[in-house]
């Protein structure tokens, strides 16, 4: 059984024009154009309208506007043909490189090998959270106290005379109180729930729809709540409450970046966006740090600046990496150059260099090109090279993105080893 929904693959940057032709003949209709263009209404930074069509920016991911779903992949090599196998090629290493940097290890015994095809971040996300929620389905769901308002047939708790003299003047058997129960009627299944009935809503892919609806019979009866940002913000996780984080998670990324179509009802709205110079970040970060022989931090902060009166300004490389003996920087970078970068890349590297005095600096491209060297000048002697390098590196995907993360790991050790 094929899914209900039309599926377009697309390239960062790319342009998709009105009655344009994908795969499978589906056409970028008038009205696919039209739920875009109202989506954008809400000022969303993922592409911008151009006439009779839109055009991506730098995020990747997936956007469902009804049962239209766009998947955005990242492009690595300008050389390469824009053809089936290469988006095939990119869509499962943008599902890699996603499980690779938020640590999707699914606790369920079926996890290494999902049950259904990811064709797309959304399936990704989708099944992922539908496995956390059958595990803790599964494992057994956990109790908590609330508290709550009511009458009951004993008196339990603290009694509310105002409402006991309102509600129980004729039946003077029942008490009106304030009191505690232990249920499963608390956020983080609240929080479930809600995420669950917005899957049976938008979800389109014949192989979860069971799997939806057995989690919906079998969970226990809470009520249908909006679910906003401070709600996950209140949570707290302890050691009974621990193994709910990872589903947590899916299910912020899912309610928070869900837009119901209010008014026709047909149009609802799922993006899950990623800035893919940020994914690209935390990937080389998360790959350098499986290193035994390196001292890898993520953003590390120093104070450069403070105007009179005024808060103090601060640098943040990507990635510093130390040795026993020097330090180093490297700035991700997800463009598509050569040998060029630009002047204000260059400038930053050079402020890197003095603030976090390191031996070498690099600025870390995807792409098959060869390592470029160069020094900075010195201030005073300008046809004279100071002993400052900043180089540009480049890294290839390798057919894996679990060998791109071993390889990428040791073109940095033969960097600073250089």
């Amino acid at each position: 059984m094929k899914d209900k929904r039309q599926h377009i693959c697309v390239f960062e940057h790319q342009t998709v024009l009105l009655n344009q032709k994908f795969e499978d003949d589906v056409v970028f209709d008038q009205l696919k154009l039209d739920a875009f263009v109202r989506f954008f209404g809400k000022g969303v930074p993922y592409y911008s309208l151009i006439r009779n069509g839109i055009q991506f920016n730098e995020y990747v991911g997936a956007i469902q506007v009804g049962n239209t779903l766009i998947s955005v992949l990242p492009k690595a090599d300008k050389r390469k043909k824009e053809d089936e196998a290469e988006k095939k090629k990119w869509n499962q290493v943008l599902i890699d490189m996603l499980r690779a940097v938020h640590g999707f290890n699914v606790k369920a015994p079926s996890s290494s090998q999902l049950k259904i095809r990811n064709n797309s971040v959304l399936d990704l996300y989708f099944e992922l959270f539908i496995t956390e929620t059958e595990y803790l389905l599964h494992r057994g769901l956990v109790k908590k106290y609330r508290k709550t308002e009511g009458n009951l047939n004993t008196l339990k708790g603290s009694l509310q005379f105002n409402k006991q003299v309102s509600k129980n003047l004729v039946h003077k058997e029942r008490f009106f109180t304030k009191h505690s129960i232990y249920d499963k009627e608390h956020l983080l299944h609240i929080i479930l729930y809600k995420t669950l009935i917005v899957l049976k809503r938008i979800n389109t892919s014949s192989a979860l729809i069971g799997r939806i609806n057995a989690l919906l019979l079998n969970f226990p009866e809470i009520p249908n709540q909006k679910i906003t940002e401070s709600d996950f913000d209140k949570l707290v996780f302890n050691r009974k409450t621990i193994s709910y984080k990872k589903a947590i998670e899916i299910a912020r990324l899912i309610l928070l970046h869900y837009h119901p179509d209010l008014s026709k009802g047909r149009d609802d709205v799922l993006a899950l966006m990623f800035d893919m110079n940020a994914l690209w970040e935390q990937f080389v970060l998360v790959s350098l740090k499986k290193s035994q022989e390196l001292k890898v931090r993520g953003q590390a902060s120093k104070y450069f600046w403070k105007p009179d009166g005024g808060k103090r300004r601060s640098i943040k490389p990507d990635i510093t990496v130390s040795t026993n003996e020097n330090n180093y920087v490297l700035d991700t970078k997800w463009k598509l150059v050569d040998s060029k970068p630009s002047i204000e890349d260059i400038r930053q590297m050079y402020a890197y260099h003095h603030y976090f005095e390191a031996k070498k600096v690099a600025l870390l491209y995807p792409g098959d090109s060869d390592y470029v060297t160069g020094k900075f000048v010195e201030v005073k002697k300008q046809k004279q090279l100071s002993d400052m390098e900043c180089g540009l590196l480049f890294t290839e995907y390798s057919g894996s993105v679990k060998n791109w993360q071993k390889q990428i790991g040791e073109e940095i050790q033969l960097w600073i080893n250089k």
